[in-house]
C-alpha cells in the first residue's frame, strides 16, 4: 500500500483552521508598514505628557460645558485632569477616568451579569420541567403497556 493512500485528508475542522491562520498572517503583514509610519511621525505634535515626567496639578474632574466643545481631550471620558510638564513646563489637560464614573461602570456591569443570570436560571427551570414532564409521560405509558 503506498504511503497516504488510506488518508482522506485534514478532518473537517482543520481547513478552517488554517484557513483562518493565513487571514491573520496576511493581515498581519498589511498592517506592519503602518506601524512604522506612525512611529515616524514628528514628536512635536505629541502631547509632554507621553515623552516626559509630569506632576498633576488640577486632580480628576467632569468637564464643563464650554471645556467638552473645545478641549479634544474631554470627548473620550468627560473628565479631564490639569498636568504639568517636569522638564518643558507645559500646562496641558490630560483626559482621565474618574473613580465614581468607575463605580457606575461597574455596578451596571453587575447589574447586567446578574440580570443575564437570572434570565438564564428561569431558562433552565423551564426546560427541566419540560424533561420531567417527558419523563413521567414516557413511564406512565410504559406503566399503562404492562
Amino acid at each position: 500500500m503506498p504511503a497516504g493512500a488510506g488518508r482522506r485528508g485534514l478532518p473537517p475542522g482543520r481547513h478552517l483552521c488554517w484557513l483562518l491562520c493565513a487571514v491573520t498572517l496576511r493581515l498581519c503583514l498589511a498592517e506592519a508598514p503602518l506601524r512604522e509610519e506612525k512611529l515616524s511621525v514628528s514628536t512635536s505634535d505629541s502631547p509632554c505628557w507621553l515623552m516626559e515626567e509630569f506632576v498633576v496639578a488640577e486632580e480628576c474632574s467632569p468637564c464643563s460645558s464650554f471645556q467638552t466643545k473645545t478641549t479634544p481631550e474631554c470627548g473620550s471620558t468627560g473628565y479631564v485632569e490639569k498636568i504639568t510638564c517636569s522638564s518643558s513646563k507645559k500646562n496641558e489637560f490630560k483626559s482621565c477616568r474618574s473613580a465614581l464614573m468607575e463605580q457606575h461602570l461597574f455596578w451596571k456591569f453587575e447589574g447586567v451579569v446578574v440580570g443575564v443570570a437570572l434570565v438564564f436560571a428561569c431558562l433552565v427551570i423551564i426546560r427541566q420541567r419540560q424533561l420531567d414532564r417527558k419523563a413521567l409521560e414516557k413511564v406512565r405509558k410504559q406503566i399503562e403497556s404492562i
